[in-house]
């Protein structure tokens, strides 16, 4: 059977922002009715629901989706995972990875459950600081575990095509908790997330 893309979108929240894009391309100069612009504003509200999609999925319940009771103590840490969101102030997009671990406490979840997590947050409005410390509480809240961290490094649009117009600039956040706010096991999650094993 041959791959079939289905996408599901809110009509009267695509109408509203069709309407809403046809002014603002107007009020930039533009021609909406030009043939090169005339599908634009529908493409750009689907893009935008797809982006922001994060405002209708809950973290909590995608962690409890796949938890799991495991005597295991030992650190675990999924790293590189891609991240694309919106910066609130401009919203241009910011881009990069996530590195998260934590120290279970007789539950563990499903590896791809943290990687949605990472969607849950990122697909929002966001600036990166609060979306570290948010990745971090809601595997604390759900998992109760001895220790999170989590790291994100990511560019910027926002510098990087306007106002500072710096281009190769990154910016890294952390966020730390529990047994990860001992020196010696941030330490380890540092030169794990920093160490290519194969």
């Amino acid at each position: 059977m041959a791959y079939k893309k289905t996408e599901h979108f809110d009509e009267s929240t695509t109408q509203g922002l069709i309407s809403n894009y046809r002014d603002i391309l107007q009020l930039i100069g533009e021609n909406p009715q030009r043939e090169g612009l005339q599908k634009t504003p529908e493409r750009l509200a689907k893009a935008m629901q797809y982006m922001m999609q994060g405002y209708q999925m809950d973290a909590h319940a995608i962690l409890d989706s796949a938890k799991f009771h495991e005597d295991v103590s030992e650190m675990i840490i999924v790293k590189d995972i891609e991240l694309y969101s919106m910066c609130e102030h401009h919203m241009l997009p910011f881009f990069g990875k996530a590195h998260i671990a934590y120290v279970p406490n007789g539950w563990i979840t499903g590896l791809s459950k943290i990687a949605r997590v990472v969607d849950v947050f990122s697909r929002r409005l966001q600036v990166q600081e609060r979306l570290t410390v948010q990745i971090r509480d809601a595997i604390k809240e759900c998992l109760n575990p001895l220790g999170v961290a989590v790291v994100i490094e990511a560019s910027h649009l926002c510098m990087m095509m306007r106002g500072v117009q710096k281009q190769n600039s990154t910016t890294t956040t952390s966020a730390f908790d529990g047994e990860f706010e001992k020196n010696e096991t941030r330490s380890e999650f540092i030169r794990l997330i920093g160490t290519k094993l194969h």
